[in-house]
């Protein structure tokens, strides 16, 4: 699903957006002016390639209004998170979500400090 930390910045600008005004159409430059203000600054032709692909992956979905073309979410970051989770369990622990927990409360002490 998502891999890279660019997808990663730009789902979490966009659920910030969607956050900020539900009934937002949001578009390529919404994005990329949120992502310049925080310090993640791309160039416009990047970040519409990777929503392309996100939306190619179904993470996104594309409409057109007007002349202009827009974006929703398919997926709530929670929603994602949950996913990811579980894949995360799948994948390293045979679904046990107890062992992953065990795995990071063992693992991640030095992280809380």
């Amino acid at each position: 699903m998502v891999r890279g930390s660019l997808e990663i910045d730009i789902l979490n600008s966009f659920w910030k957006l969607a956050s900020e005004n539900e009934d937002k159409d949001i578009s390529i430059q919404d994005v990329v002016d949120d992502m310049n203000k925080t310090g993640v600054g791309r160039a416009y032709t990047t970040i519409k390639t990777v929503m392309d692909r996100l939306t190619v992956k179904s993470i996104l979905v594309r409409y057109k209004s007007g002349k202009k073309f827009f974006y929703k979410a398919a997926m709530s970051k929670e929603e994602m998170a949950l996913d990811a989770i579980k894949k995360l369990s799948a994948n390293f622990f045979d679904g046990s979500y107890s062992e992953m927990i065990r795995f990071i409360e063992k693992n991640t002490q030095d992280l809380l400090v």
